[in-house]
C-alpha cells in the first residue's frame, strides 16, 4: 500500500464538485481511498484521521487544492492523480453546456422574474449579508442558506426586514416550505392547515414529514436560523413568523420548534403566544415547557409528539389520541428491546447523525438511561470530545456541525465521512450499537441506501452481533422514496424505527437491559 498526494496552489473548486471527483477516483481499481479537498485546517484534520495527510500539505491553506490517494501500488496512485485534471475538465464542460440561463447578479434575476417575491441566497458567508440587503431593498423576502454571517449583520438585516414586513429566514437556514414549495433541504409533504415556525432545519424536516406521513399537511413552514432565538437577535423573526401564521387564513394550527431559546427570548415568545387565536404546539428541545404552557400553548415532550398532537388537532381529534398512539408504541419498543438485548456484543453506543437537532434529541433521550454522553455538541460541556476523530465510551456525534463541514459537503449530501466512521466504530469490539439518522428530501443524497448498505454489510461480516438502528426522515413523495429506502436498509439488517425519538428510545431500552 502507498499514499501519494499533490497540491495545486490557488485552485478553488466547490465542495460538491470535489466530492464527485473523489468518488470517481475511488472507482479506479486498486485505489483504496482518496480525498480531493480544499486545504482548510478541518480538511487537513480529516485527512490525518483517514491516513491521507502527507507532510507537504501541512503548510498549505484553504485556497489550495489537496489531492491524496491511498492505493495498492505507486502506479495506481500515479494513474489516479493524473486523472484528476481530466475529471475536473469534464465536470466544467458539463456545467458550460448546461442550457439553463446563467444570471450574474440579483438585478438580472429580478429583471427576468419580476413576479418573484422571495430570494434564496447560498454563497460564501462573507458576501451573503450584502446580497441579502440588496434583496430586502427590492422588497423581497429572503432565505439565507449561507452560514458564517456575523451576528451583527444578522441583527441589522432582521431589523430591516421587520420594518418592511418581510421575512428574513437565516442565516444558516437549511429548510423552509413556502406556498407548497420546498426550499433547500426540505421534503415533499402534503398541503394542509398546519403552520410551522422552526429555528431548526432538521427539526422542521422531522416534524413536517411525520405530519404528512400521518395524513395531515403543511400550510407554511418558516425557518428562522438557529441564532434567531439567542439573546443577541431576540427572536425577531421567530415572532414575526408566528404573527404571519396567525394571520394566515390557510393555517389553523401552529407548531413551534427550537432548541431552548434564551430566557428573555422565551418570555417574548410566550407573550406573543397569548395573542394567538389558534392552537399552538411547542417543542423547545431540552427546555422547560412550563413557560409556554402558562402562555396557553400545548407543550410536547419531543418532535414526534409535537407532530402527532398537531395532526390530532388538524383532524379534529382530542390530543390524547396522539399520546395513546405513542404509549402503545412504547410497549412495542420495550418488547423489541427485550429480544435485541440478548443478541448484542460490547457495551457502548455510537451515534452518527447528519441532523443537529436529531443528535440533540437522541442525547436527551439517552441521558435518562446512561447519563450524559460524549459529543462534539454535548448537552454537558464536561463531555466535549477532546478528539473529534476518536469516539470515547458512549459517543453521539453531529456530523453536520461546522467542525466537520467546513470545506466539505454536508453529510446529507456526502456520506463518505460517515461511512468511514461506521467502519471504524464497527471495528471496536466494545461497540454494541450504531445509531444513525437518514434524512431525505431535496438537496439530500439521491441514493442514501446505495451508500450505506455496502458499508453496513461489510461491518456486519466482521461484527455479526453489532446492532444498526436508525430512523428515516422523509416521505414516500421525496425523490429518494422513504418506503424504498427503508426496504433497502432493512434488507441489510438495519432496524428502522418510525421516528428519531423511537430509534433513540429503543437504544435506551436496550442499554437499560
Amino acid at each position: 500500500m502507498i499514499i501519494k498526494g499533490i497540491a495545486k496552489k490557488g485552485a478553488y473548486y466547490d465542495s460538491v464538485t470535489l466530492m464527485i471527483v473523489s468518488k470517481k477516483l475511488n472507482e479506479i481499481e486498486g485505489v483504496i481511498d482518496s480525498s480531493v479537498v480544499m486545504g482548510t485546517n478541518e480538511n487537513k484534520a480529516i485527512l490525518n484521521s483517514a491516513g491521507l495527510l502527507i507532510p507537504e500539505f501541512e503548510a498549505l491553506n484553504d485556497t489550495d487544492l489537496l489531492i491524496s490517494i491511498k492505493a495498492n501500488t505507486e502506479t495506481v496512485a500515479d494513474e489516479a492523480i493524473s486523472k484528476v485534471s481530466d475529471i475536473l475538465k469534464e465536470l466544467l464542460k458539463k456545467q458550460e453546456n448546461n442550457t439553463a440561463s446563467v444570471l450574474h447578479s440579483l438585478d438580472q434575476a429580478v429583471e427576468q422574474l419580476p413576479e418573484a417575491n422571495l430570494c434564496l441566497i447560498s454563497i460564501a458567508g462573507k458576501y451573503a449579508a450584502k446580497e441579502a440587503k440588496k434583496a430586502l431593498d427590492k422588497n423581497l423576502h429572503v432565505m439565507i442558506f449561507s452560514d458564517n454571517v456575523s451576528i451583527e449583520d444578522e441583527l441589522d438585516l432582521k431589523k430591516i426586514a421587520k420594518e418592511k414586513g418581510l421575512l428574513l429566514m437565516g442565516p444558516d437556514c437549511g429548510t423552509a416550505i413556502i406556498n407548497g414549495v420546498p426550499l433547500a433541504f426540505a421534503n415533499v409533504v402534503n398541503k394542509g392547515d398546519i403552520g410551522i415556525v422552526a429555528a431548526s432545519g432538521t427539526g422542521l424536516q422531522e416534524v413536517s414529514s411525520i405530519i404528512s406521513n400521518n395524513g395531515a399537511g403543511i400550510s407554511q413552514a418558516i425557518g428562522t436560523g438557529g441564532r434567531d432565538v439567542k439573546k443577541e437577535i431576540g427572536g425577531i423573526m421567530f415572532i414575526e413568523a408566528l404573527r404571519a401564521l396567525n394571520n394566515d387564513e390557510e393555517t389553523n394550527c401552529i407548531v413551534l420548534i427550537s432548541k431552548p431559546p434564551h430566557p428573555e427570548v422565551l418570555d417574548k415568545i410566550a407573550a406573543e403566544i397569548k395573542n394567538i387565536k389558534k392552537p399552538v404546539v411547542g417543542i423547545f428541545i431540552g427546555g422547560n415547557p412550563d413557560v409556554i404552557a402558562k402562555a396557553g400553548a400545548i407543550p410536547a415532550a419531543n418532535l414526534e409528539e409535537a407532530a402527532l398532537i398537531a395532526v390530532s388537532i388538524s383532524k379534529g381529534k382530542n390530543i390524547d389520541h396522539a399520546k395513546e398512539m405513542l404509549d402503545n408504541r412504547e410497549k412495542e419498543t420495550a418488547n423489541l428491546a427485550e429480544k435485541l438485548s440478548k443478541k448484542i456484543r460490547g457495551k457502548y453506543v455510537r451515534g452518527l447523525f447528519s441532523g443537529g437537532t436529531l443528535c440533540d434529541e437522541a442525547q436527551l433521550i439517552l441521558k435518562d438511561t446512561i447519563g450524559f454522553v460524549y459529543s462534539n455538541t454535548p448537552l454537558n460541556e464536561d463531555f466535549k470530545l477532546d478528539n473529534l476523530w476518536k469516539s470515547k465510551e458512549h459517543t453521539i456525534l453531529d456530523l453536520g456541525d461546522d467542525e466537520f463541514t467546513s470545506g466539505r459537503p454536508h453529510p446529507m449530501i456526502d456520506f463518505s465521512l460517515r461511512n468511514k466512521r461506521i467502519a471504524e466504530e464497527a471495528a471496536d469490539n466494545e461497540v454494541a450499537i450504531i445509531l444513525f439518522d437518514v434524512v431525505l428530501g431535496y438537496g439530500s443524497h439521491i441514493s442514501p441506501a446505495a451508500e450505506l448498505v455496502p458499508v453496513i454489510k461489510n461491518a456486519t461480516k466482521t461484527a455479526p452481533n453489532l446492532l444498526f438502528i436508525c430512523s428515516v426522515t422523509g416521505t414516500d413523495g421525496d425523490p429518494q422514496n422513504r418506503k424504498e429506502v427503508i426496504k433497502q436498509l432493512e434488507s441489510a439488517g438495519v432496524i428502522v424505527m418510525p421516528s428519531n425519538v423511537a430509534a433513540a428510545k429503543l437504544v435506551s431500552k436496550i442499554v437499560n437491559k
